[in-house]
This record gives structure tokens, C-alpha cells and sequence, in this order.
């Protein structure tokens, strides 16, 4: 059996649980997050000598940090740019085929998993190539109840390329359609 191991050791913030990331951090990874989405080409990269499977893995790994951020701090503008146009999202209210399509049932999401009082946590995120795997789980801040969980995979030709495929399976335990207030929380990227 292998050894249990933080997912997050050469990773530059740990979100495997609440808090811990300190607020200069947050920023500086709000800023990189910023600058990711820039950085997407209008062409989806090929993998080969110029742009390898490990560079990719590597920029992945820079990445992963950011998106949790994004995701902490309601910004959906950053969530939205890490996707390509032609998105194929897989998942039960799915399939979704690009960024139009699943836009308006992923953001209930968002506002429900990263509302005030809940706290989004991804305690096992894993690395090979283009592929990131995760599990995440939203905890009530109050009772620790899990308000909602999944387990996720993205197909994200690092920075150049951003996230072309994403197959998820969602559970939510509470609601699983958000309210005004807390749509427009997300619709604004308001901050934790």
C-alpha cells in the first residue's frame, strides 16, 4: 500500500483544508490567476518539443493554487477564463459543449459551494501532464456539515492552452439552486 501523502507539499498554498493560506499569498495568486487567463493562446498547443508533457504538468501545478483562489474568493471571471471556447464539460446535467452552454448552471454551483459561510476545501489534487484530477469538498463554516462535494477531472493544456475538457460528478446535500444574492456574488467576483 502507498504511503499517505499532503497533495500540497511543493505546491505554493495548501487548500486541502479551511484557512491556512495567508492573505498575501491570496492576493499574489489572485494576481497570478489574473495574468494565467491572459496568457491562453487562440489555438490549443500541441504537445511536443516545444511545449512538453512535463512543462505542462508544471504550469498545471503553478495553476492549481490560483483556481482554488479564484474559486474562494467568488471570482468567476477568473473561473470563466480558465476555459476554452470549445469546452466539452461532461457531468449529470451535462454534457455541455462550450463555454455558453454551461454557464448559467455552473454558476448556481459556484454560488453555492464558495458562499459567505462555507468554505471550499480540495483535499486531493493530482498531476500527471495535461491531466489534474481532484476531489473537493464545501464545508458549512458554522455546523462542518459538507454542503456539497465532487470529484473532477480537467484537461488543461497548461497556461497556453487553458482547460479544454472537464468531467465531473457533483453531489449537493443542501440546495442546488442558488439565490439572487448569491449569484450576484459571483456574477461581481466578490471577495471573501
Amino acid at each position: 500500500m502507498s504511503q499517505r501523502r499532503n497533495h500540497y507539499a511543493e505546491l505554493a498554498a495548501d487548500y486541502s483544508r479551511p484557512g491556512g493560506v495567508p492573505e498575501e499569498v491570496r492576493a499574489r495568486l489572485i494576481r497570478l490567476a489574473e495574468e494565467l487567463v491572459r496568457r491562453k493562446e487562440a489555438e490549443l498547443p500541441e504537445i511536443g518539443p516545444d511545449y512538453t508533457a512535463a512543462r505542462i504538468e508544471a504550469e498545471n501545478r503553478e495553476w492549481w493554487p490560483t483556481h482554488c483562489e479564484a474559486l474562494r474568493q467568488r471570482r468567476g471571471d477568473i473561473l470563466t477564463g480558465e476555459y476554452r471556447e470549445d469546452l466539452v464539460y461532461f457531468c449529470q446535467d451535462g454534457p455541455y459543449f462550450g463555454t455558453t452552454a454551461q454557464r448559467e448552471r455552473e454558476k448556481h454551483w459556484w454560488a453555492l459551494i464558495a458562499q459567505p459561510g462555507v468554505t471550499m476545501t480540495w483535499p486531493i489534487v493530482l498531476f500527471w501532464s495535461e491531466f489534474v484530477h481532484f476531489e473537493w469538498a464545501a464545508l458549512d463554516d458554522a455546523t462542518h456539515e459538507t454542503v456539497a462535494k465532487g470529484s473532477v477531472c480537467w484537461v488543461r493544456r497548461g497556461h497556453r492552452g487553458g482547460c479544454y475538457f472537464k468531467s465531473e460528478q457533483l453531489t449537493f446535500y443542501r440546495d442546488v439552486t442558488a439565490p439572487a444574492h448569491l449569484l450576484a456574488l459571483v456574477e461581481k467576483g466578490g471577495g471573501a
